[in-house]
Formats: C-alpha cells, sequence, structure tokens
C-alpha cells in the first residue's frame, strides 16, 4: 500500500515543473507580442516634422511636376540686303513720243514696207519669209540713256520676235533688244545685218504667253554696259563697246510660215549719269 502511493508522490513535483515551465514561455511570449503592438502604435501617432523651407519654394523631397526653365533670348531676325539700284542715275527727259508726228519715223525703203505711224502707235507687218523690218526715228542720236516703250504683239508664234533697237549709226548697225512669241528675251549686235549674240535667249515669264499681249521694255545704257528690262523687272546685263551713240527704232521679224504684226507705243528716252558714262568708247 505504501509502495502504490509512492507514485504520485513523486510525479506531482515534475507536473509542477513543467506548468511553471510552460507558463513562462507562454507569458514572455506574450510579452513580446504586446511590446511589438506598442511600438507600430507609436510610430503611426508620432507628429509629422514641419519643415523649414519657404513655403511655396520645391524641397528634396517634393516632386516637382512642371521644374521652370531658363527663357531663351529671342533670336535676331535676319535682314536681307538691299536689292542694288539696277538703273542708276537717270535724270530728265530727253525724249517723249506719243507716235503722232508719222514724219518722225522711217516708213520708206525695202525694210519699211510695213510700218504704219498713226493712232498714237507705230505698228510693223511682216509676212512670212521676208527679212526683218524695222523703223528709225529720224534727227535724234543718244549715247547713255534709259529708255522704255510698250510693245503689243497682235499676230505672233513660236520663234517670232520684235523688239527695241538702240545706238544705231546706221541701218545696218544697231544694238538689238528682243522679245519672243515662244517666252524668251535676248540681245544681239548686228553689224551689216549680221547679228552677234550679246545674250542667248533666256525664258521670262514678263514676256507676253500669247496674243494679243503687252510687255513694258526698257534698255538702260552707260559706256559699254548694257541692263535690259521687263515690265520694270531686271532682266539680264550685257557688255559691248561698238557703238557710243545712234539712233532709237523698233522691229519685228517673222521667222516662220505665218505673219507678224506689232504695235509700239510711249516710247521715253531719259538722261542716264553714271561713272560708267566716262567709259563709252570713241565713235
Amino acid at each position: 500500500m505504501q509502495r502504490l502511493l509512492a507514485v504520485p508522490i513523486l510525479q506531482q513535483p515534475v507536473n509542477f515543473h513543467m506548468n511553471r515551465l510552460m507558463f513562462g514561455l507562454l507569458l514572455g511570449w506574450l510579452s513580446l507580442s504586446l511590446s511589438a503592438c506598442a511600438n507600430l502604435a507609436d510610430s503611426r501617432i508620432q507628429d509629422p516634422v514641419l519643415g523649414t523651407d519657404t513655403p511655396g519654394s520645391p524641397t528634396a523631397t517634393t516632386f516637382v511636376w512642371f521644374p521652370p526653365s531658363a527663357t531663351p533670348s529671342p533670336a535676331g531676325v535676319p535682314t536681307r540686303e538691299a536689292t542694288p539700284e539696277r538703273k542708276p542715275g537717270i535724270g530728265d527727259v530727253l525724249l517723249a513720243d506719243d507716235f503722232s508726228s508719222p514724219s518722225a519715223w522711217s516708213t520708206g525703203g525695202a525694210n519699211q514696207q510695213g510700218v504704219f505711224v498713226g493712232g498714237n502707235r507705230i505698228t510693223i507687218a511682216v509676212m512670212p519669209g521676208a527679212a526683218p523690218v524695222f523703223s528709225f526715228r529720224q534727227g535724234e542720236v543718244f549715247g547713255d540713256f534709259y529708255a522704255e516703250i510698250t510693245a503689243r504683239p497682235s499676230l505672233c508664234r513660236a520663234a517670232d520676235d520684235y523688239g527695241l533697237l538702240f545706238r544705231a549709226p546706221n541701218n545696218v548697225a544697231y544694238y538689238r533688244f528682243a522679245v519672243a512669241c515662244n517666252g524668251t528675251a535676248g540681245a544681239d549686235r548686228v553689224s551689216l545685218g549680221t547679228p552677234r549674240v550679246l545674250q542667248v535667249p533666256l525664258l521670262s515669264g514678263d514676256v507676253p504667253a500669247g496674243v494679243p499681249g503687252e510687255v513694258r521694255m526698257g534698255v538702260w545704257a552707260a559706256g559699254s554696259e548694257f541692263r535690259f528690262f521687263l515690265n520694270g523687272r531686271y532682266q539680264f546685263t550685257a557688255n559691248d563697246g561698238s557703238y557710243a551713240t545712234g539712233a532709237i527704232g523698233v522691229f519685228a521679224r517673222a521667222a516662220g510660215s505665218t505673219p507678224v504684226t506689232v504695235a509700239f507705243s510711249d516710247l521715253v528716252v531719259q538722261r542716264v549719269s553714271h561713272p560708267l558714262a566716262a567709259l563709252s568708247p570713241t565713235p
């Protein structure tokens, strides 16, 4: 009987110590959990730290959506150089002809059979296959000048041409400014009826595209330099010193198989005073 009672007495202290150990571990675990929760709660209720930067200015932790940028200095607008004066030194009017006097123009001879003066114009008619028809103003010669005349073709096609003659010492020597019905303009020097090209024909939007048409032709002459204009717009420059002075005239030529008819009006010749005039050759 005493042996049976000894077993419970020996086991009771063991269970008691085990229970105390388990209770201690549980108590420690609970303490750690409560401590962690307390730290989390403290971190959530901390007061925010107020910055000391000036209000409105970005800080190191502020994201700037539209950062300021340097304002570029306005670029200077380039200015184009002025167009050089193509007709310098123009002065007094030397001649203004409204073609009211038929006697002022040559209308006789083999090369003037198709020339008619009347109605304030001079009209030149040329038949196919014939030589160029021209007419010169009588009694006046010009050296350095600027001349303009209006040309109105009424029958003209392809390479048919017409225009202004100047510095003509006689009927077989002169300079010729010609526009053609194919839209080109050129210049040459005629000697004994044979032309020498000064400027090959160039396409120009100022040449009448068809008939009837109208164009204002101009020649600036100073010394051996000539500048050519259509409707007041510069076309090209040519140089030649063969003829220093001469008469003013007009012409028309039929290059194909159809006749040509051109009327000229409103001739104005003005004086030119320019340093180039000092280079004029001796006639």
